[in-house]
C-alpha cells in the first residue's frame, strides 16, 4: 500500500501544470520633461548593459564553444558600471534578456543541425546600436518592485546609485484605469519610434464556453482586396475588407518617400518617428478588430474550431507586381494569425493551421485534388479558373467568389483528419457574402431608405 501511495504521489508530481495565459496591454506614456529624462537615462543604460552581456557571451562562445546558461550574465556582468547605474532588479532583467537571446539561438542551431525547418544557418545574437535605447522591466514581485500610491500612480524606485548621483529616488507613471495593479505581473518601459510605452503583463483567465468542435470556420488571409475571407461549415461566409488599411499604408509610404527625398537612405528624424508610430497604431488596431470579428463569429454560432491557411515564408519572393507587392508585404498577416491563435486559447477554441498550396487554383465545387506544395502530380490541372479579380469560374460555368472558394479549399484540406462535415458548405455561401469594413461604423439612426451596411 505504501509503494502504491508513493507511486501515486510521483505521478501527481509529474502532471503538467495548466498553461498560464498572459495578456499584454501597451499604453503610450505621457509625462513631464524630468520623468522622460529619467526614463531615457534608464533605457540608455539598459542598452549599454545588454551590449556588455552580449559581448561577454559571444566571446565565451567563440573561444570555448559553450553557450551561457540562464544566470551566467548576472554573475559575470552584474557588477558592470551600467548595471550599477540601474536599479538592481531591472538590471538583472536586462541581463536575463541576453540569456534568452542565446537560449533561442541554441534551439535554432539544434534545428539547423538536425535539418529541420531552417534553410539558413542561424547566427549568434548581435549587438544593439551603440547609444540606443533598450527596454527596462520591473517585475511586480519581490524587493524593488513598483508600488501603487493613493492617487493611482505607479511608483518606480531608482536605487541607491542614481539617488547618490542625481538625488532622485523614484519616478511616477499613471496606472491604466482598466487594470488591477495587484494582477499585473510585470511593468516594462519600451522605447519605440521616438516615444516610450508602458507594457503591463497580466494573467488572463480562460473563458469556458460550450462550443461544437465539429463545426469549423476557415480563414484565408491576405488576399488582394480582403484581409480575411471566411467560410464556416454552417453555410455562412463573410469578407473582411482591407482597402482602408492599404490606403493607410500607401499614404504612409508616400509621406516617407517625400520627406526622405534627396537624403541618405538611412536618414531618420522625429517627423518619420511620428508618422511611423501612427501607422503602427493603425495596423495594431486593425489586427485586434479583425481577430475579434472572427472570434465573435465563432462564439455567436457555437463554432469550436478555426482553420487558418498559412504558408511559411508567405511574403518571401512575392511576385504580384510592384504595387500589389507593396500592399501585400506591408500587411501584418503573421501578427493577425498569432492574435487569432491567442484568442482561441482564451475561449477554448481549437486552432488548426495548414498549408494552403493550390487552394486558389483548385475548384471547390468540382472537388479538385489539393496537392501539397512541391508535390503536384505531373499533368495536374484545375477544373476551373479565375476569370478576373475576385471571381472564379467552376467547370459547369458557375461563378463564385475566388477568395471564399480558396477558404473553402483550406477547410477541405483538413476536414478528413478533423472529422468535419462539409455538406452545408455549398455554392450559395461562396457566391453571396457580407463585407465587413473595420473602421466603418453603422449609422445609429439610419433613414427609412438606408439600411446599415457591414
Amino acid at each position: 500500500m505504501i509503494q502504491l501511495a508513493n507511486s501515486r504521489v510521483k505521478a501527481e508530481k509529474k502532471e503538467k501544470k495548466p498553461k498560464v495565459l498572459m495578456g499584454i496591454q501597451q499604453n503610450l506614456i505621457y509625462c513631464d520633461y524630468d520623468t522622460k529624462s529619467i526614463i531615457t537615462f534608464l533605457c540608455e543604460q539598459s542598452n549599454s548593459l545588454y551590449n556588455c552581456g552580449i559581448y561577454w557571451a559571444r566571446q565565451l562562445f567563440f573561444k570555448t564553444g559553450r553557450i551561457i546558461s540562464k544566470f551566467d550574465p548576472i554573475n559575470e556582468v552584474g557588477k558592470n558600471i551600467h548595471a550599477q547605474a540601474m536599479p538592481s532588479v531591472p538590471a538583472q532583467q536586462t541581463l536575463l534578456s541576453v540569456s534568452e537571446a542565446f537560449s533561442s539561438y541554441k534551439k535554432l542551431r539544434d534545428l539547423f543541425i538536425k535539418g529541420q525547418l531552417l534553410d539558413q544557418k542561424p547566427k549568434p545574437p548581435g549587438y544593439r546600436e551603440s547609444g540606443g535605447l533598450f527596454k527596462v522591466a520591473y517585475p511586480n514581485i519581490g524587493a524593488g518592485k513598483p508600488t501603487l500610491t493613493d492617487d493611482g500612480q505607479i511608483r518606480f524606485p531608482l536605487g541607491l546609485t542614481i539617488n547618490r548621483w542625481f538625488k532622485v529616488k523614484e519616478f511616477f507613471l499613471p496606472l491604466p484605469a482598466n487594470l488591477d495593479f495587484s494582477k499585473v505581473k510585470e511593468f516594462t518601459i519600451l522605447p519605440k519610434n521616438g516615444e516610450f510605452y508602458l507594457e503591463c503583463s497580466y494573467e488572463t483567465p480562460k473563458i469556458d464556453i460550450e462550443l461544437d468542435v465539429n463545426q469549423a470556420l476557415s480563414i484565408d488571409l491576405g488576399t488582394s482586396s480582403n484581409l480575411m475571407a471566411c467560410v464556416d461549415t454552417l453555410g455562412n461566409s463573410f469578407l473582411v475588407d482591407s482597402k482602408h488599411a492599404k490606403s493607410m499604408n500607401q499614404l504612409y509610404n508616400k509621406r516617407v518617400a517625400n520627406h526622405k527625398e534627396g537624403k541618405p537612405q538611412k536618414y531618420w528624424d522625429g517627423f518619420l518617428d511620428t508618422i511611423t508610430r501612427k501607422r503602427n497604431h493603425q495596423m495594431r488596431d486593425m489586427v485586434n478588430k479583425a481577430a475579434r470579428v472572427a472570434i465573435n463569429h465563432c462564439l455567436t454560432h457555437g463554432i469550436g474550431t478555426i482553420v487558418v491557411g498559412w504558408n511559411v515564408g508567405i511574403k518571401d519572393g512575392a511576385s504580384m507586381g510592384k504595387q500589389n507587392n507593396q500592399q501585400f508585404v506591408q500587411m501584418p498577416l503573421a501578427r493577425l494569425k498569432e492574435r487569432i491563435k491567442q484568442l482561441c486559447e482564451i475561449y477554448g477554441i481549437r486552432y488548426v493551421e495548414t498549408e494552403e498550396a493550390n487552394t486558389s487554383a483548385a475548384s471547390y465545387l468540382d472537388g479538385d485534388s489539393l496537392p501539397e506544395h512541391g508535390k503536384k502530380p505531373q499533368g495536374w490541372k484545375a477544373s476551373g479558373k479565375r476569370t478576373k479579380r475576385g471571381l472564379y469560374r467552376a467547370k459547369d460555368g458557375s461563378l463564385v467568389n475566388a477568395d471564399l472558394q480558396a477558404s473553402a479549399n483550406i477547410l477541405r484540406k483538413v476536414a478528413g483528419n478533423l472529422g468535419i462535415d462539409l455538406s452545408r458548405l455549398g455554392r450559395l455561401c461562396l457566391t453571396t457574402a457580407g463585407r465587413i469594413r473595420l473602421w466603418k461604423l453603422p449609422n445609429p439612426n439610419p433613414s427609412p431608405k438606408e439600411s446599415p451596411r457591414l
